[in-house]
């Protein structure tokens, strides 16, 4: 029994597994989820397909179907690719693909993914664990795995995936200019396991080749540190504007107030000129790679 690309087995059963479900406080995903899955209904009584077969015709449960058309669950691209073929949508609802993408990862995410997609120049500091833009998908899929109270494992996928789609940041051209300063203990806490911190190990010096990339190394040994109040972030725009968010300052919230995101961009620069340069660094994350 395998378990498909929309969080159901492709079992005669159909049996769903959760973490798919539509959030009810989104509203923009509410809408479009709900457009796309009246519009799947419309095509299949069209067709003169009973809900079943139609499940059955694109290998899924008649309950997943309903749940679809009813805006209660959201279709991944491979169940838009089947019903369009089965109903002779020709390409209709496929299309609808970029529509389902916009909101199949939670509204917290996708609104973190567009900042990020419209930065220019991203300053980050981790203290607990690696920057999630630096993260490979198993060290991602780990360090969810390790949430309590515990994720289903559908919603860990879902946030895995959601988080690997933000890495789209190092694609971009013109490249954005992104730092990040990462604790040492980051690098030697081997969440997943040795394979999966050796894996993100060589990602890390994978990225800080980038020219647009720095990557800086906090020792542990430092006895002057302005980053202990937690981590932080600062996004700067092409306009001008900035926004950036500090772990137990000003509620932890985004602030984009000037007077705010001085102490944040000061501290930020602060734990700059702290940390290892990054030429020492990825020397340093060369050595823990061969100590692991």
């Amino acid at each position: 029994m395998s378990v498909d690309g929309v969080g159901t087995e492709q079992s005669g059963g159909g049996a769903d597994e959760p973490g798919w479900d539509v959030d009810p406080d989104d509203e923009p995903g509410v809408a479009v989820v709900a457009a796309v899955g009246r519009q799947i209904k419309a095509w299949r009584e069209a067709a003169g397909r009973r809900a079943g077969e139609f499940g059955a015709a694109i290998g899924y449960g008649e309950d997943l179907i309903y749940k679809v058309e009813g805006g209660r669950r959201i279709p991944r691209p491979e169940f838009l690719d089947r019903a369009d073929e089965v109903l002779g949508a020709g390409g209709k609802l496929a299309a609808m693909k970029r529509d389902v993408a916009e909101v199949r990862y939670p509204k917290k995410i996708r609104e973190l993914a567009k900042l990020e997609s419209q930065a220019v120049e991203l300053s980050a500091y981790g203290s607990h664990n690696i920057h999630g833009l630096l993260q490979t998908e198993e060290y991602a899929r780990a360090l969810f795995g390790m949430r309590r109270p515990a994720f289903s494992q559908g919603e860990v996928e879902r946030l895995v995936a959601a988080r690997v789609a933000r890495q789209s940041i190092f694609d971009r051209s013109p490249a954005p200019e992104l730092s990040f300063v990462q604790e040492e203990a980051t690098l030697r806490r081997p969440l997943g396991g040795r394979a999966v911190l050796r894996r993100q190990l060589e990602r890390l010096l994978e990225l800080g080749e980038l020219r647009n990339v720095e990557i800086q190394v906090m020792p542990t040994g430092r006895d002057d540190h302005a980053g202990m109040g937690g981590e932080m972030q600062v996004l700067k725009f092409r306009d001008g504007s900035a926004m950036g968010r500090s772990e137990g300052d000003f509620g932890s919230r985004p602030v984009s107030c000037p007077k705010q995101l001085r102490i944040i961009e000061l501290r930020c620069g602060i734990i700059r000129a702290q940390a290892l340069s990054p030429r020492e660094s990825l020397a340093f994350i060369e050595q823990v790679l061969g100590e692991t």
